[in-house]
């Protein structure tokens, strides 16, 4: 039997400037808490790596725009930033890094609040360290196959509907779980929602990229590089942003759907990216091949060196 990761908690609490550190092996929550009753919370996640948190204002940027999407009142950012700080050096006390580890020595950094229990005066909030687990990297390293779902909702819901809280990342993540467990029983390793009306979405926990190239007139190649709309109901994710900026200054061009599932089997290369996975090659979508897998790998090996230069 293994030992459990190795978890690290700071919650954030006004009479402890960096934060109070918590014991994970122990309870910490009341069972009356709402973000286990209900799910209602907010949450985000981080990578580390050599002990550098990256896209880190990104996401604090989002945890507020979620946070507000539930009218919850969250600490500052600098804050956070000390809780963070806090919670990562204590991770690397009590679990140093290989000598030479570089960029394996990563770490998933969470940040995590709950409304509290009912008629609490102030959230839950709290920060989690732990280690990133091998699937994650085996997914960058070997590519992912998927099947597409319908999500339920049309691509206007989130204008339609605010209080589906389609664009803020919740703890209600039930139907995300859920939709990775059917995807497993099919034999795939994830998903990418479509909405009602035929529009490609995002994945449970990931951003949906899609790469064309083309040789331009003068012989040169022309590579594009493409999401969704970010107006159709999905999370505004901070790896396709940052990958964005850095795939521009690179010469790139970009664009922002609407996809149809065609659009994905038709383009060159595709991924699903998320902050901790990062760059996760798809190799099939619902059985059939996407793109060449030639081209795939060298576009993948490409935007990892963007990426890698990311903080």
């Amino acid at each position: 039997m293994t030992s459990p990761a190795p978890v690290v908690l700071v919650f954030l609490d006004p009479t402890f400037p960096g934060g109070r550190l918590a014991d994970a092996s122990q309870p910490q929550l009341m069972v009356t808490d709402q973000g286990a009753t209900r799910g209602d919370g907010v949450f985000e996640t981080m990578l580390a790596v050599g002990g550098n948190v990256r896209k880190v204002q990104a996401h604090l940027d989002r945890l507020a725009g979620s946070a507000d999407a539930l009218d919850l009142v969250i600490p500052g950012q600098d804050e956070w930033r000390r809780a963070i700080a806090t919670a990562l050096s204590e991770h690397r006390v009590q679990n140093p890094p290989e000598a030479g580890a570089g960029d394996r020595d990563e770490l998933v950094v969470k940040l995590v609040v709950t409304r509290g229990v009912e008629g609490a005066t102030a959230p839950n909030c709290w920060v989690q360290v732990s280690p990133v687990g091998a699937g994650a990297r085996r997914q960058r390293e070997t590519g992912i196959d998927v099947i597409l779902l319908d999500r339920g909702y049309d691509s206007d819901a989130a204008e339609r509907a605010p209080w589906l809280l389609l664009g803020a990342k919740t703890l209600s993540y039930a139907v995300n779980m859920a939709a990775l467990r059917h995807a497993h029983k099919q034999g795939a390793d994830d998903v990418i929602f479509i909405s009602s009306d035929g529009r490609v979405l995002e994945g449970p926990t990931s951003t949906v990229l899609l790469a064309h190239v083309e040789k331009a007139d003068d012989g040169t190649s022309v590579k594009r590089l493409i999401t969704p709309q970010l107006d159709s109901g999905i999370l505004p994710g901070t790896s396709q942003g940052a990958l964005f900026t850095a795939a521009k200054a690179a010469g790139w061009e970009l664009g922002y759907g609407p996809l149809e599932p065609q659009d994905l089997l038709d383009a060159d290369a595709v991924w699903l990216i998320s902050s901790v996975r990062l760059l996760a090659p798809v190799n099939h979508i619902d059985g059939k091949q996407v793109g060449t897998p030639s081209v795939q790998k060298e576009l993948t090996a490409e935007l990892n060196e963007l990426f890698a230069g990311i903080q």
